[in-house]
């Protein structure tokens, strides 16, 4: 990756989770408000009204845990970070990835190995890559320990199918892996009623640590909270895990605790807050997918998240007339002319020759909490005049790449 004096590093400029774009729920507001006066610092790995709620929560997901299998952290970061540290041995992941995952390994001097994905989805690796990839890196020496994977991905927005999932979790147990399932994104599907959902851990149970970062569903960005689910038979993990974070200083805000436990709880007003965004959210999604894929870009129809994956690969002609070469020039093009973050998919672990970016849906939905507000009550979203614009000016770069690209074909 080039360096240069503004720096793209993959760390520092990597592209955080997907914001949804909105106000505060004010329910949440006003629990966190009414925390802030509490003195004590909430524990290490978190107190008792946390995990309890983070069970029950578990629990309704057909992922019943007890508080001593459960840990709680200022974010998914941290908690990997400790789990990498716990565990040992090199990483593997999928390419691509979410842009977090591969740096935390990295920063613990742990080895850092990209496997294929299906065609099906991304998010897991193909089992026969991951059986290939595992025994090359046995045999150049090295010691695979732990595959991160997510069902329900970022960047590609797409949910692994049942059978796919199943391969790889076999692949994976076959060769003595640990699995960490990322399932920030678990309540963010699309359509909940016509997917599939199975989580690894219950496959696996006895070798899956479930990792939620509430900002996925629950909670704002802003309000870092995440929880792990080990498994019962954990072989000490959990208590490895919050020596690291004890080590870390890894502790939750108190009123972010506060709020974090009443939002696991699932109260009425977070439920259908959620069921808003993800609808809302879906819409964008599916508006943003036909505008690239008219254009001639390649993408999977988005399923979860705030976000989708393209390809911009059938345009090349076109970007390369810009000067776009690699996946930081479109990256720099595509951020300048739609006026909102287009990071490439190298920050993600994708090939940095390949031309692939993921677009968030949060900045399509207006510049002011009033507008944004507005997005979440209407009934007809796509209509608003202020997210009719972001689509058209969205619509206007692919097409006139599109355009472009037509210009440049040879002649056949």
């Amino acid at each position: 990756m080039r360096t240069d004096p503004e720096g793209h590093g993959p760390v520092r400029y990597g592209p955080p989770l997907p914001d949804d774009g909105l106000p505060v729920l004010p329910e949440l507001a006003a629990v966190l408000a009414a925390a802030a006066a509490r003195p004590r610092a909430e524990p290490v790995g978190g107190g008792t009204p946390l995990l309890e709620a983070a069970c029950d929560y578990a629990a309704r997901r057909g992922l019943p845990a007890e508080p001593d299998h459960v840990a709680a952290a200022p974010g998914a970061p941290s908690l990997l970070v400790a789990l990498t540290a716990a565990l040992g041995g090199d990483v593997l992941v999928p390419r691509p990835c979410a842009a977090w995952w591969a740096p935390y390994a990295r920063l613990l001097g742990r080895p850092v190995f990209h496997v294929a994905t299906p065609a099906e989805c991304g998010g897991v690796p193909d089992p026969y890559a991951l059986l290939e990839t595992v025994r090359r890196v046995r045999a150049e020496g090295g010691d695979p320990r732990l595959l991160v994977l997510s069902v329900a991905d970022d960047p590609t927005a797409t949910v692994a199918p049942p059978e796919v999932l199943h391969e790889t979790v076999e692949a994976a147990a076959g060769e003595g892996l640990h699995l960490v399932s990322d399932e920030t994104w678990r309540d963010t599907v699309h359509a909940p009623r016509e997917t599939v959902w199975l989580s690894p851990a219950e496959m696996l149970p006895d070798r899956v640590t479930v990792v939620t970062d509430l900002a996925g569903s629950l909670l704002p960005t802003g309000w870092p909270a995440a929880f792990a689910r080990f498994p019962a038979n954990g072989d000490g993990l959990h208590a490895r895990v919050l020596d690291v974070l004890t080590a870390l200083g890894a502790r939750i805000a108190v009123p972010v605790a506060a709020a974090a436990a009443h939002a696991l709880t699932e109260p009425e007003p977070v439920t259908a807050h959620r069921a808003a965004v993800g609808r809302l959210h879906a819409r964008v999604a599916d508006a943003v997918h036909a505008v690239v894929v008219g254009a001639g870009a390649l993408s999977r129809p988005p399923r979860a998240g705030r976000h989708l994956y393209v390809d911009l690969g059938p345009l090349r002609p076109a970007l390369t007339a810009h000067g776009v070469g690699d996946a930081q020039d479109l990256e720099d093009f595509l951020t300048a002319r739609l006026g909102m973050p287009a990071p490439g998919g190298h920050r993600f672990g994708d090939d940095l020759g390949a031309l692939r970016v993921r677009l968030s849906t949060g900045p399509l939905l207006g510049g002011s909490d009033e507008e944004r507000a507005e997005c979440l009550t209407s009934s007809t979203p796509l209509d608003l005049p202020h997210v009719q614009r972001a689509l058209l000016t969205l619509e206007s770069v692919f097409d006139d790449l599109r355009d472009d690209a037509q210009r440049w074909e040879p002649p056949r």
